[in-house]
């Protein structure tokens, strides 16, 4: 996992059994590849983390044929990792990753 320079507008709050991460609304839209303004994106995205890449892509098959929709398909990310992005049918944007936190 990346680590945050001391500088970064991004803010990391381990929760309960989850992490509450707080980014700038216009780098959230440049990752999920959609635009910043109000036309449909609502300044958050939900993320689910699973065990491989494989799942990534398992996770956004089914999203798909569950009616939601793959907004950014899934690739391998800067910070190491592996993820892709889908919207519900209510069109609120998930995040599906697998957190490389060490070498495959």
């Amino acid at each position: 996992m990346q680590e945050r320079e001391d500088d970064s507008d991004v803010a990391f709050f381990p929760l309960e059994g989850t992490w509450l991460s707080l980014y700038p609304r216009k780098s959230l839209a440049e990752d999920a590849t959609v635009t910043a303004d109000s036309s449909g994106f609502a300044g958050i995205t939900i993320a689910h983390n699973v065990s491989t890449k494989e799942e990534v892509d398992a996770v956004l098959d089914e999203a798909e044929a569950a009616g939601g929709r793959v907004v950014k398909p899934a690739q391998e990310v800067f910070w190491g990792g592996y993820s892709g992005y889908f919207a519900d049918p209510n069109r609120h944007l998930w995040k599906v990753a697998y957190p490389q936190l060490t070498d495959d």
